[in-house]
């Protein structure tokens, strides 16, 4: 992986969004475990039985292949902790692909859908980390990723806002301030998922220009 001065805007987005997925998967599984050692319905759950966030957030709905809401919590909160941590020390070749993997095993165990799919696109974009830029530059004409790189900060810092009012401050606000508004959520939701998108693409145009000044400048 690159050098740990090395700025990269992949490197970033999977940061930000992979920290962000593994607490909101947290989020669900606390809620699993605490509704104890009981048999669900079927694979769709509520990660929240009772309490602030199963009034006002629709109980944090998700899936688990797992016949036991206890051991669903727990391997949701196991594997957050391993999203979290991942997220911050992994630097092998496989950083992007082992975060995606690690996000799809939080779907199938408890973790909502939010917080895996933010994480399988922190995934995606840490792909992007090492993988060889060749089709963008043959696909994007010079200017238009320059268009694209100038947005990327912009563009990036509307995602991480969001990005953290949907996981953070969304919790802060059904617990203390006793908000029920879960369309605003859901809103902040699919927003999240399209600007995270944007992102991305963006931040890939942004690596390469940063990457031909470093060249133009060591030349």
């Amino acid at each position: 992986m690159q050098n740990k001065t090395t700025f990269s805007a992949a490197k970033s987005i999977a940061l930000i969004f992979g920290i962000l997925a593994g607490l909101g998967g947290l989020t669900h599984g606390v809620g699993e475990v605490l509704q104890g050692n009981v048999k669900p319905d079927g694979i769709a759950i509520n990660s929240w039985a009772q309490g602030p966030i199963a009034t006002n957030m629709g109980g944090e709905p998700g899936i688990t292949i797992v016949p036991n809401l206890l051991v669903t919590g727990i391997l949701t909160l196991l594997i957050s902790v391993a999203i979290i941590v991942w997220t911050i020390l992994g630097r092998n070749k496989h950083y992007g692909r082992t975060l995606l993997l690690l996000s799809v095993a939080l779907l199938l165990v408890g973790g909502g859908v939010g917080p895996p799919l933010i994480g399988m696109l922190a995934g995606v974009a840490g792909i992007g980390v090492e993988k060889p830029s060749t089709w963008w530059r043959q696909h994007l004409p010079e200017n238009v990723r320059h268009v694209l790189a100038v947005l990327w900060p912009w563009v990036f810092s509307i995602a991480v806002i969001n990005g953290v009012f949907l996981v953070i401050g969304s919790v802060i606000l059904v617990y203390f301030f006793d908000l029920n508004n879960p369309d605003l959520f859901l809103n902040s939701f699919y927003f999240s998922i399209l600007s995270l998108l944007l992102t991305i693409f963006t931040g890939r145009a942004y690596d390469i220009q940063l990457k031909g000044q470093r060249v133009t400048a060591l030349g």
